[in-house]
């Protein structure tokens, strides 16, 4: 058992603090009333706990390129064949998928984020048992490190038969005989998701929702950025969330990305239908896509996660920065939203989208995945409310430790399992190197 003792504040859940000590039992948070007598005590006098984050929508392969000429300040029209050049220049493959997986898990970890959602778009002309060894090396990085994965078997612009085709043998790989997508230690997830209906038709969205439906798993896509709405409207004549609706993506097992130009009857439609949501204003915001209305949505009952996104567009992994972002921007489009709504969507909204009960909290028998940040500091100085200052004060703050299912994967700032050095120097080496 591990106690930590001290805490200046202890972030429950978004309605819900305390103060002093937090008990953990293995990889659980202990129950009330649990015998802590032989309990290893680690004092965290000065700092806030928090639950571990959530990043709901990363595209892990991106970390490998980043702030790349001719990504910034340029329509999707100009973004996608740039960054389709720089992987065809690199060569997708598994040592590529583990490399940049290890990068961008790791600077989850560094700052805050104990499970990532890894919506895995691009494949390269891998071929079904290919895209498993893509697969197995995306979540052994993660494994490695110490850190939850959700690892999403995406499709853009892919033949459907080969996305649903690889999204099996994906299934039978690396959960053979599961149902619900979850492994039995709750540290790999499996779901599936378009790209959205910007590139992918209805038969990628029905031949995947066959898959998700015939092993629990749930389902993930993007929709209603600008460029989304408009090439819609133009191949369709229809609005990608009509578009979704009909071809049976508006449920309760569906998270969907982005949302930045949404109206009120598709609010109240979303909401109907149970659908969860992931607010991404790192990668919206630069790429100029808009602001997603939280408080509308939040309002209407949609539970509201919190994403990244990939590296091409956000150059970033950092969710609580983005936690902070979402804050500064959210009068834009309405409400300006409380620093504890904001913390929740990064931590509860976006393990919602997962159905992952387990995480985003510190309830009695939540998952031990925990943030321990310190508050001394002169960053912190002034601050009357240590829990809002988390999000508004000290722009790129990160934990001082971090434990996900019981165990330390971040020490004094420091990751436990990997040496960054190392990391940074195979991702280096393998740029430079020209595939075979």
């Amino acid at each position: 058992m591990l106690r930590l003792t001290g805490a200046t504040a202890i972030v429950v859940d978004e309605t819900t603090e305390t103060t002093g000590e937090l008990l953990l039992e293995g990889a659980r948070v202990a129950a009330a009333g649990s015998d802590a007598a032989d309990a290893t005590t680690l004092d965290v006098t000065g700092h806030v706990l928090t639950p571990g984050l959530v990043n709901a929508h990363h595209h892990l392969l991106q970390s490998a390129f980043r702030t790349l000429p001719g990504t910034r300040g340029v329509p999707m029209a100009d973004w996608l064949p740039t960054m389709a050049s720089a992987y065809a220049r690199v060569g997708i493959d598994p040592e590529l998928a583990s490399i940049a997986a290890g990068i961008g898990v790791a600077e989850g970890l560094l700052s805050g984020v104990t499970t990532v959602a890894d919506h895995h778009l691009n494949w390269g002309s891998a071929t079904t048992a290919e895209s498993v060894e893509i697969a197995r090396a995306t979540t052994d990085a993660a494994r490695a490190l110490g850190g939850r994965v959700a690892f999403v078997r995406g499709a853009a612009r892919d033949d459907p038969q080969a996305a649903a085709s690889s999204a099996q043998a994906i299934v039978d790989a690396l959960l053979p005989g599961t149902h619900g997508g979850v492994s039995a230690d709750g540290m790999l997830q499996l779901a599936v998701g378009p790209a959205g209906v910007h590139s992918d038709p209805r038969e990628t969205f029905e031949l995947l929702g066959e898959v998700a439906a015939r092993h629990g798993l749930h389902r993930r896509t993007q929709a209603n950025e600008q460029v989304d709405v408009a090439i819609a409207l133009e191949r369709y004549g229809k609005r990608p969330l009509e578009l979704l609706e009909e071809w049976g993506w508006l449920a309760d097992d569906v998270t969907i990305a982005h949302l930045c130009e949404v109206t009120d009857d598709e609010i109240a439609r979303l909401a109907a239908a149970g659908v969860t949501a992931t607010h991404a204003p790192g990668c919206d915001v630069p790429m100029g896509w808009g602001i997603a209305p939280v408080a509308r949505l939040a309002a209407a009952g949609v539970a509201v996660g919190l994403g990244t996104s990939g590296g091409g567009s956000n150059d970033a992994g950092h969710l609580l920065a983005d936690a902070r972002l979402a804050l500064q921007v959210s009068g834009l489009v309405g409400e300006q939203l409380p620093a504890r709504r904001v913390l929740a969507m990064a931590s509860a909204g976006s393990a919602a989208g997962l159905g992952r009960v387990e995480l985003g909290h510190l309830r009695p028998g939540a998952a031990a995945d925990l943030c321990v940040w310190d508050v001394s500091g002169v960053a912190d100085a002034g601050v009357a409310d240590p829990v809002a200052g988390l999000l508004w004060a000290a722009p790129g703050r990160r934990p001082r430790h971090v434990i996900v299912a019981g165990e330390f994967v971040v020490r004094d700032y420091e990751l436990v399992n990997a040496e960054e050095r190392e990391l940074v120097a195979r991702l280096s080496e393998r740029l430079a190197r020209t595939p075979v």
